[in-house]
């Protein structure tokens, strides 16, 4: 499995594992920072097992969606908690109740732990979840 910057080829692929429309997952390939992680193929392209998006505004990580088995999950879920790291960050993502449970196993086994409720999301209820990850060294000095 290999992690690489996301490209607007990649929506179609990232569609089938949300139930997010092809042409959101689109503009979110230009709005956000996505990271896929892909299975390299023999065409040089790939197939696409699993995404993560996240933005930083006040003085968080936002993981604004994300989507794979929860092994990928795991691993992408790496990808904004390097850059919080970096950055001295918190990350913060929402978890809705009808997501499975690999979602949240993935949550949980990168350290995050429930903040409590979050907004509705069509209706809805999501599950906040926070990770206060330990500063790099280049930001401790």
């Amino acid at each position: 499995m290999e992690v690489r910057d996301a490209v607007e080829r990649d929506a179609p692929a990232m569609a089938d594992l949300t139930d997010a429309p092809e042409s959101v997952l689109r503009n979110l390939v230009h709005d956000r920072t996505v990271r896929v992680a892909v299975e390299p193929g023999a065409d040089g392209e790939g197939t696409v097992l699993g995404f993560v998006s996240f933005d930083a505004r006040e003085g968080t990580v936002h993981v604004t969606e994300f989507g794979g088995d929860r092994e990928t999950e795991e691993r992408l879920l790496a990808e904004p908690i390097r850059f919080a790291e970096r950055e001295g960050l918190a990350v913060e993502l929402l978890v809705r109740a009808d997501h499975d449970d690999a979602m949240r196993a993935a949550v949980d086994a990168r350290g995050f732990v429930d903040a409590g409720p979050g907004p509705r999301f069509r209706g809805e209820p999501t599950r906040r979840y926070r990770l206060d990850p330990v500063p790099s060294d280049r930001n401790s000095r």
